[in-house]
């Protein structure tokens, strides 16, 4: 289903404990798919009642770069007018972190594994 240049990237966030999201999940998350050949957020979900919220956010989030955070950012604050909305860039936020330190794990291992094909 998914590219094997894709990783799955999962943010969290706390919302207000009056928020129905914190009380059937504790708190919000979002899942990301982003293809690492090109940043691109492929696929988006997040914690939610009801569907609808998820399939807005994923409008929202897919085919964006994942470093695009002003951008995304201001999106949310224009287009989502949820009782999350300030959760929901937090979350993207802590994927975002998330995303960078798994290039960095990716990397650091893809450096290791051709210095060995290399025979360093």
């Amino acid at each position: 289903m998914f590219d094997k240049d894709t990783i799955y990237i999962v943010g969290d966030a706390q919302s207000s404990s009056n928020n129905p999201i914190t009380q059937q999940f504790s708190a919000f998350f979002i899942g990301l798919v982003v293809d690492t050949t090109n940043d691109k957020i492929v696929e988006a979900a997040c914690s939610s009642t009801v569907q609808l919220t998820s399939d807005f956010a994923r409008s929202i989030f897919v085919g964006h770069s994942i470093y695009a955070s002003d951008e995304i950012g201001e999106e949310i604050r224009y287009r989502y007018f949820g009782s999350s909305q300030k959760t929901l860039i937090a979350a993207f936020k802590d994927a975002q972190k998330k995303y960078k330190q798994a290039i960095s794990v990716r990397n650091s291992r893809l450096g290791v594994a051709v210095s060995k094909e290399c025979g360093k």
